[in-house]
């Protein structure tokens, strides 16, 4: 499912509205709108805003991605994504790691709940190993696959289970078209400008430039925006980036 994507490099980003002040996410949204394709609602600002925050963006026409990574009983998970679905939210995510059944009755559900209210279905996305975790990370977890291994083997039950794509670190894209081809949502966070050598909490990161060439479809960006002098400044900058990296691909 690839229907909402086009050619538009700003379409292809997604700003990461990382605060807990629903003014202040109100003020990015003024700012950012009409220069990037969605607006990201992590778990900070939702617990913080409540689904007033999803409906206020939506009110200003603009796209909603609710990334709280549910991660339940597969009921409880179903109920989750009917409960987001009255919001007309574009796009949420599960963790892969809640199983292939927890995933797909979100699917299930999202396509039920749609089909009733003659709505479009959101896109379904699994996360795989957060942009956090690394080899040693699992390894302390129990898990005995190394992350590269881990990626592919979640995002194949989530492809198996119904999910319209992934979230997964930019170093994983390539591997992932290789063995998912296009028809397959990649929605990638982690992404850093070109420039910054920065080093944070994200551990497996890439420039939007490389992400883009690489393959992903979207691209999520936080920090580099929010924390710039001059943020429109960065978000133009970022979409220079996915320009120039879909004109040569």
């Amino acid at each position: 499912m690839k229907s909402i994507l086009n050619n538009k490099a700003s379409e292809k980003l997604i700003f990461a509205l990382d605060t807990k002040s629903y003014d202040e996410a109100l003020s990015w949204v003024e700012l950012l709108s009409g220069h990037v394709g969605m607006f990201k609602i992590g778990k900070g600002l939702f617990t913080s805003a409540g689904p007033k925050i999803v409906e206020e963006i939506k009110k200003r026409g603009q796209r909603v991605f609710l990334d709280l990574k549910f991660h339940d009983i597969p009921n409880t998970v179903a109920r989750a994504v009917e409960a987001a679905m009255e919001y007309d939210v574009d796009m949420l995510n599960v963790h892969a790691s809640g199983g292939s059944e927890m995933i797909r009755q979100a699917v299930l559900a999202a396509t039920a709940f749609a089909e009733k209210q003659k709505k479009s279905k959101p896109v379904i996305l699994a996360v795989t190993v957060l942009t956090s975790l690394d080899d040693a990370d699992l390894d302390e977890i129990g898990f005995k696959s190394e992350v590269d291994d881990l990626v592919i083997n979640l995002a194949k039950l989530a492809k198996e289970a119904g999910a319209d794509g992934v979230v997964a670190s930019p170093v994983d894209i390539i591997n992932l078209r290789k063995s998912f081809g296009d028809d397959f949502v990649v929605v990638t966070p982690g992404v850093r400008v070109a420039a910054d050598a920065s080093r944070d909490d994200q551990k497996r990161t890439l420039s939007a430039t490389e992400a883009i060439k690489a393959g992903s479809d979207y691209i999520v960006v936080g920090r580099p925006i929010r924390e710039a002098d001059q943020p429109l400044n960065a978000c133009l900058k970022i979409i220079q980036e996915i320009e120039d990296a879909l004109s040569v691909k």
